[in-house]
């Protein structure tokens, strides 16, 4: 019957580590790049564009040529927030003997 008692002591405090993980993330800020850092894409741990810097040279390039920079700068900015966030449940799941345990993202 322990053993079932240390289980959700276990589970319990996992969900508030969890918890913890998630304001954190709320507060994470990643910036995204392209076209040698010509444009920049600031995203917020909820995946929210935040801020956009669009560098005075790269607004003389054709337009086609900048929707395809700001894209690629939104996707730089989506797998760094992506790797910081599961940098955060990692550490929060570290230590309870969950192998190989990953953040469904």
């Amino acid at each position: 019957m322990t053993d079932f008692t240390k289980i959700l002591d276990k589970a319990k405090e996992l969900e508030a580590k969890m918890k913890e993980s998630q304001e954190k993330i709320k507060n994470i800020q990643v910036e995204g790049t392209s076209g040698s850092n010509s444009v920049k894409v600031t995203l917020n741990g909820e995946n929210e564009m935040i801020k956009i810097n669009l560098s005075d040279e790269i607004l003389k390039e054709n337009k086609i040529i900048i929707e395809d920079l700001i894209v690629a700068a939104h996707n730089n900015a989506k797998s760094e927030l992506k790797s910081k966030t599961s940098e955060e449940i990692s550490k929060s799941a570290s230590g309870f003997g969950i192998p190989g345990f990953k953040w469904p993202l």
